[in-house]
């Protein structure tokens, strides 16, 4: 699942993605995204560290038993970052822009 506000982003790497090989659905922020994990249970969740809505820092602890990849576009320091990667379900941060073939390789690692 991408969770992005940009819709460019989330069409682009939902593209990319499935051209992977990968299902992929989409939500439009955090709410929209534990909305639809009430009825599904991806594999996955890219999810945009910015955006309006719910904090994601009040989204992240209420997502169970699903890995999460951070997507962002701010620049964080090493010490915020291993923060972040300290959290429970959260394997991987990935710096936008992205690399086509970093951003495949890096959802093939963590899915397996």
């Amino acid at each position: 699942m991408v969770v992005d506000d940009e819709d460019d982003i989330r069409t682009s790497v939902k593209t990319i993605l499935e051209r992977a090989g990968y299902n992929v659905t989409t939500a439009v922020n955090g709410d929209d995204c534990l909305k639809k994990l009430k009825a599904q249970k991806p594999d996955l969740i890219l999810l945009d560290i910015m955006m309006p809505g719910t904090p994601v820092r009040d989204i992240v602890p209420q997502i169970k038993d699903v890995p999460i990849s951070y997507l962002s576009v701010v620049r964080v320091s090493e010490a915020e970052r291993e923060s972040l990667l300290g959290q429970k379900n959260i394997k991987d941060f990935i710096q936008k822009p992205f690399d086509i073939k970093e951003l495949v390789s890096k959802v093939k690692k963590i899915i397996g």
